[in-house]
């Protein structure tokens, strides 16, 4: 598989990792739109969000569950954050492997781009 996510939760790519488990891996941006912007990747291995099953609900449960975990180590749970899932090219998915964005540390607008 010639996923890039795939490839960092295996090791093969390195990645400034926020937090790991034996379900999500989080890593910082490598371009990030934010002082804060934490990619939270499960390592299960799902391409666009509407491929989600029935038996990854709990997952997707846990993924904005620590999304939460690190906007508050991070410092930006009371200053404001955002939870961002883009879904195919014209939303802005880049990589065929679910992914949420944590975005924060400055104000953000609305609508978003």
């Amino acid at each position: 598989m010639d996923c890039i996510f795939c490839k960092i939760i295996n090791n093969e790519v390195k990645s400034s990792k926020v937090y790991e488990d034996e379900d999500l891996i989080c890593i910082r941006d490598i371009n990030p739109q934010a002082p804060v912007h934490v990619l939270i990747i499960p390592k299960k291995h799902i391409a666009k969000l509407h491929e989600l099953k029935e038996e990854d609900i709990n997952l997707v449960g846990k993924m904005l569950k620590i999304a939460c975990q690190i906007a508050e180590k991070e410092g930006i749970k009371d200053f404001g954050y955002r939870i961002v899932i883009n879904t195919n090219r014209n939303a802005g998915q880049s990589v065929d492997h679910i992914h949420f964005h944590l975005l924060g540390g400055r104000v953000m607008l609305w609508p978003p781009g």
